[in-house]
């Protein structure tokens, strides 16, 4: 009897692991992130930010390049919703860095996801699990014209 007992937790602890096991890669707007009332409350408008190529006014101060990896809870969420909230923690934690260097901006800002560099003007990268979802991005801190 303990034989079997052992051998039905040894299979569910294996099986149930590879089960949940999901890290899907996937490209979110960053417009519908960002239009969200929390993120416009959270995000303020101290702070430009400028994603991938976008064009912006002459920088006069470069604070340097700084990342930041996000992850949030995902259970019983949508990828959507996960992504969207764990991309407005990784904003904040952009703003907070370029507020604490004197910045006014925050320009070239990619998608870092498990060290693949993704540049866009539109869209992020996430990873979304069946219980974590996660952001990684770069940008750099700046002072604008």
């Amino acid at each position: 009897m303990k034989k079997l007992a052992m051998l039905t937790l040894f299979s569910l602890a294996f099986f149930s692991t590879n089960t949940f096991a999901r890290d899907d890669i996937g490209s979110y707007s960053i417009e519908t992130a960002l239009n969200s009332e929390v993120a416009k409350a959270k995000l303020g408008t101290d702070i430009k930010f400028y994603f991938g190529e976008q064009k912006h006014p002459k920088v006069l101060s470069d604070f340097g390049e700084f990342k930041t990896n996000k992850k949030t809870n995902a259970f019983n969420k949508t990828d959507q919703e996960a992504c969207d909230w764990v991309f407005l923690s990784a904003m904040i934690a952009l703003k907070d860095r370029a507020v604490k260097e004197g910045g006014n901006a925050v320009i070239d800002i990619k998608s870092n996801y498990k060290s693949n560099l993704t540049s866009s003007e539109k869209t992020f990268q996430c990873g979304a699990g069946t219980m974590v979802a996660g952001v990684a991005l770069t940008g750099k801190v700046v002072k604008l014209k």
